[in-house]
């Protein structure tokens, strides 16, 4: 693993540059020799770019590594249409199978930070790791007193890698101001940074699990796991162990399913910054479990954030404005809280730009999620011909939670979900009285936070009054 800062860009630069020189050249040498098997042999280089990606951006690991993570849900347009199902199928390892550390080093740098032998904390502990994430690995261990527990444990010299991300992406964002003039890329690579450090700071990740296990004790379909606070540390994180399958094993499940795991997911994920004041700032489908009981498990709370409150209620106001069409109401909003300038954009752009990034959910009615939607949003942050993000800022306090909504409609768009979220976020952007099972069951355990909580509801279904949202596609 290269941990300076040139040493991790020329990897990169050299990824970049001259596997697409060889793609190229080798594309045209092929359509030369044999036309007839051009297709075969564009769909085998990129499986072979997914795998060179793969190896590259696993071994290198850290910020570089969540790069791949990302790309496994969103293409960028780095291949035709045709093939994005086989990169990304390929590039999916990287969300919790990348390469491996071997078990001498990392039982070493384990003990050490346990301060003593596996031994006289783990009745068992299994040397192969279950999970290979962007900074650590996970294996499966057993307590003293027979509790199972995940032990996430930090790689040797990973910090050192990190910071040297840091400082590349910093380099990075200074040149794409170029492609977005009235981006504030400091204060972007200044809140990318803070949030990083705070991830390579498992202490940080252990309060924030508790936090979350707390505030979700007893939930009928939602699960955090509960943390082994005498274990944890600033490099390792022990926590109880959820079992059940890969959030991946649902993408082929029947309909019903896969609309009553999209909700959950979009509950948790964009309900909590309003309910909790605090979210979840990294969702991928490593993050995700599927229990036995129905419910999702929830993992990996390194990267979070707090949501001021004049934050939060600012957000909703101008996602009430976006519902019912006052668009007036949406440009001042953008102005007051830095997105844009009267100057910069008309009411006709701001409104459009609105839409594109919230109309998933603004609009009231059935939504058939694919993987386009998120890739028609990545789009966006180029020089598109029809919508763009150019003339726009992203203040830095809302920079996680666009990273983070852009992946959970990635994953949507490979759970492939026909529903309407919509009818659920107005529980907070209007408090209104919940209209589908899980929000019902969700209501009642809020309401009953001491007592016992409500069975997990079996499907997502739910009633479809006349629609009260002016957002039409």
């Amino acid at each position: 693993m290269a941990r300076t800062r040139a040493g991790r860009a020329a990897k990169l630069g050299g990824l970049a540059g001259t596997q697409t020189v060889r793609l190229a050249a080798g594309k045209a040498a092929d359509l030369v020799r044999s036309p007839e098997r051009a297709d075969e042999a564009e769909r085998l280089r990129n499986a072979l770019l997914a795998e060179r990606l793969v190896a590259v951006l696993g071994t290198m690991r850290g910020a570089a590594m969540k790069l791949g993570q990302m790309l496994s849900l969103v293409d960028p347009g780095f291949v035709p249409p045709e093939y994005r199902d086989l990169f990304q199928s390929t590039l999916a390892t990287l969300q919790d199978n990348a390469p491996r550390v071997p078990w001498t080093e990392m039982r070493d740098h384990l003990e050490s930070e346990l301060g003593g032998e596996l031994a006289t904390a783990f009745a068992e502990f299994e040397r192969e790791p279950i999970a290979a994430a962007s900074i650590g690995q996970v294996y499966r261990a057993r307590l003293l007193d027979g509790r199972p527990v995940a032990v996430k444990v930090q790689y040797p010299g990973i910090e050192q890698a990190v910071l040297a991300d840091l400082k590349n992406l910093r380099t990075l964002l200074s040149v794409y101001r170029f492609v977005h003039p009235a981006l504030d890329t400091a204060a972007l690579a200044d809140e990318f940074e803070a949030r990083i450090r705070e991830e390579l700071d498992y202490r940080i990740e252990a309060r924030n699990t508790r936090l979350m296990h707390e505030a979700y004790r007893d939930h009928p379909f939602i699960r955090i796991p509960e943390l082994i606070c005498a274990l944890s540390g600033q490099r390792v994180l022990v926590t109880e162990w959820l079992a059940g399958k890969p959030l991946r094993a649902a993408y082929d499940s029947p309909l019903d399913e896969r609309n009553r795991l999209a909700e959950i997911l979009f509950r948790f994920y964009c309900g909590a910054p309003y309910s909790m004041h605090f979210y979840s700032g990294d969702p991928h489908p490593g993050n995700a479990v599927l229990c036995d009981d129905g419910s999702i498990g929830f993992l990996d709370f390194g990267l979070c954030k707090t949501v001021r409150a004049d934050i939060a209620a600012a957000e909703l106001t101008g996602l009430r404005a976006g519902i019912d069409g006052d668009v007036a109401r949406i440009v001042e909003l953008m102005q007051t809280r830095g997105f844009a300038t009267a100057a910069q954009v008309s009411d006709k752009q701001a409104y459009e730009v609105f839409l594109r990034l919230f109309g998933w959910y603004l609009r009231d009615g059935p939504t058939e999620f694919g993987p386009d939607i998120a890739t028609d949003l990545v789009a966006l942050l180029g020089p598109a011909p029809d919508v763009s993000l150019r003339p726009f800022n992203l203040p830095a306090e809302h920079a996680l939670r666009g990273r983070a909504e852009l992946q959970l409609l990635a994953i949507l768009g490979q759970l492939r979900p026909h529903t309407n979220l919509h009818i659920v976020a107005r529980e907070w952007i209007f408090d209104d009285e919940p209209r589908t099972e899980l929000g019902r069951a969700h209501r009642d355990w809020v309401g009953h936070r001491t007592g016992s909580a409500p069975s997990m509801p079996p499907t997502s279904v739910s009633f479809q009054p006349e629609s009260r949202s002016t957002v039409t596609w």
